[in-house]
């Protein structure tokens, strides 16, 4: 089973599956905009709660969200480092040398652990359980007052779409390369500034030049297919707003406004 899991649709028939994608996108903003409100840590827990029920309600391995955490591991460890060596709030609860941990610097870097894991979980959650077709058609619905003033709603939301279903394919695409290229006696850890400047253009040529043959294949079968972009068309799959939506929205409207209420305490 392929490790890589952001971006990628996983089929199933659960709750989430069968959301409205609408809700899905319009959810996701609301909570990501949440989450960033200082409402302590009562406020994460409770965001911590949802993002589990969430999961729960999406059918989707626990460990293949864990997976999808490995490629910020490194952000998340630079992030915390930086944030407890120089943020100075608080009191000191720890001294090493020259450098000194406050009350407040812990504090903050919890606070961005659980926002990160949050993120990431919440919108892994969103490409695991949303087809890619759907996907396109909600953000073109919802961008669909902007059509009015001459915005190519449309096309906007298949790039986005197509953004995102090929982030797997590229990342997928990277490791086969790096793996190609440490065949070969690269060696993307050890040597000099200018061996690794040299192993990272090993990775970057064939990868910008995979990615353009991607596209220009993908560009060939959209015009096979008569493909053109901004003209009328019907849609056989349409999408209907049921009463599981509306009790979802419910929750997502009172847990947001639970989470800005203890903000503002």
């Amino acid at each position: 089973m392929n490790d890589i899991i952001f971006g990628q649709y996983l089929p199933g028939n659960s709750i989430m599956h069968r959301l409205d994608p609408r809700l899905k996108i319009v959810g996701l903003l609301v909570l990501l905009i949440t989450i960033f409100f200082d409402a302590g840590f009562l406020g994460y827990g409770i965001l911590a709660l949802l993002a589990i029920g969430i999961v729960a309600c999406s059918s989707i391995p626990l460990k293949r969200i864990m997976k999808a955490m490995k490629p910020i591991f490194f952000m998340i460890l630079f992030l915390a480092v930086f944030n407890l060596l120089l943020i100075q709030t608080g009191h000191v609860i720890f001294r090493f040398w020259i450098f000194k941990i406050y009350s407040g610097a812990v504090t903050q870097t919890v606070y961005i652990i659980i926002r990160l894991i949050l993120i990431i979980t919440l919108t892994t959650t969103l490409t695991a359980t949303t087809k890619p077709l759907d996907l396109t058609l909600g953000l073109e619905h919802l961008m669909k007052p902007l059509h009015k003033i001459g915005f190519p709603t449309h096309e906007v939301a298949m790039m986005i779409s197509i953004a995102l279903r090929f982030i797997p394919t590229l990342l997928e695409e990277t490791q086969r390369i790096m793996k190609a290229q440490a065949s070969r006696g690269v060696d993307f850890q050890e040597g000099s500034l200018k061996d690794k400047i040299g192993a990272i253009i090993s990775l970057i040529i064939p990868l910008f030049i995979s990615a353009f043959q991607r596209a220009e294949d993908l560009a060939n079968a959209m015009e096979s297919r008569n493909y053109i972009p901004g003209a009328l068309r019907t849609r056989y799959h349409q999408l209907s707003w049921k009463g599981r939506d509306t009790i979802a929205a419910l929750i997502l409207c009172t847990v947001s406004m639970g989470i800005f209420a203890l903000s503002l305490l």
